[in-house]
């Protein structure tokens, strides 16, 4: 199988890319290789690739900072998704596409399924409904992958925020009436793997899935976890102290979903990964932040 992964400098992208192997060869994307909102740029690289399917990890995912670039969040979440979709039904290709728990304002009581009415709060979720819309229109050959609060080996993560406070403060203060269960970017791309193996075989699975983890806790219960184990791990010498507060007394450009909980059981029972631990992939995450920093020192986040 060729893949064309975009966004392969980004959190989920790479791990992708870390997946390639002799059944799942790989051609890697950046947004100085392959601008996807240039038409001319996607057609050229499609051509020269011919892959089975593409993977779309490209995405602008300053949350509060859309808030003042609404335009720009809006041509590469939305306008640059129709247009790999455009260009991929051309060819008969395949696409992957990850968008957000973003699409949904939170106010529901439980997880969300695939088919609940998104009404998305800021400009970040609505360029991502809309890019999730526009490959609709463009395509049927697609999956469309929502997650939420991803954490991987690269970019600024939650993880890697808490873990630069807490080597710099004595109290964090983190919001806990956010609910949802962290993604690690590892996990993902294991999933999009798996899809892009069973949509090869299978033509009547294509359309819009959520992949979660267990188990959904509170952004202040996730910190208080990452300082735990980071403490227990060696990499901070003290664990501070980490208070909840309300969403309200949090100073962000942009609004959020208190409720970020996705249903993972249509994915599961299509494409078979098991929903897995997020504390497994994060204890692994911490290990390897261990095992690369020099001695008696703590790396920088």
């Amino acid at each position: 199988m060729k893949v064309l992964v975009t966004g392969a400098d980004g959190q989920v992208g790479s791990e992708v890319v870390r997946l390639a192997d002799d059944a799942f060869t790989v051609s890697a994307f950046d947004r100085r290789t392959m601008d996807i909102t240039k038409r001319d740029d996607v057609n050229r690289r499609l051509d020269a690739v011919t892959p089975t399917i593409v993977v779309n990890c490209a995405a602008y995912t300053a949350v509060d900072r859309a808030e003042d670039e609404p335009e720009l969040a809006h041509a590469v979440n939305a306008d640059a998704v129709g247009l790999l979709g455009d260009a991929c039904a051309e060819r008969a290709i395949g696409i992957v596409h990850l968008s957000t728990d973003y699409v949904f304002d939170g106010r529901k009581d439980g997880p969300y399924v695939e088919n609940d009415k998104p009404n998305p709060l800021g400009v970040y979720g609505a360029s991502k409904l809309a890019g999730e819309e526009q490959l609709r229109q463009a395509t049927d050959q697609h999956v469309i992958l929502r997650v939420s609060w991803v954490f991987g080996r690269l970019g600024r993560s939650f993880v890697d925020t808490i873990l630069r406070l807490a080597r710099e403060r004595a109290e964090l203060t983190v919001v806990d009436d956010q609910i949802g269960a962290p993604a690690p970017a590892a996990a993902i791309a294991l999933a999009i793997r798996q899809i892009a193996a069973t949509v090869a075989a299978r033509k009547d699975v294509w359309g819009t899935y959520h992949f979660t983890t267990t188990p959904a806790l509170s952004w202040c219960a996730f910190a208080q976890r990452i300082v735990t184990l980071a403490t227990q791990s060696g990499l901070l010498e003290s664990a501070p102290v980490v208070r909840p507060i309300k969403t309200h007394e949090w100073p962000a450009k942009a609004p959020r979903p208190l409720n970020s909980r996705l249903d993972g059981h249509k994915t599961t029972s299509v494409f078979g990964p098991r929903q897995v631990s997020w504390e497994h992939h994060l204890r692994g995450y911490l290990s390897s932040l261990k095992l690369n920093a020099p001695e008696s020192t703590v790396p920088p986040a």
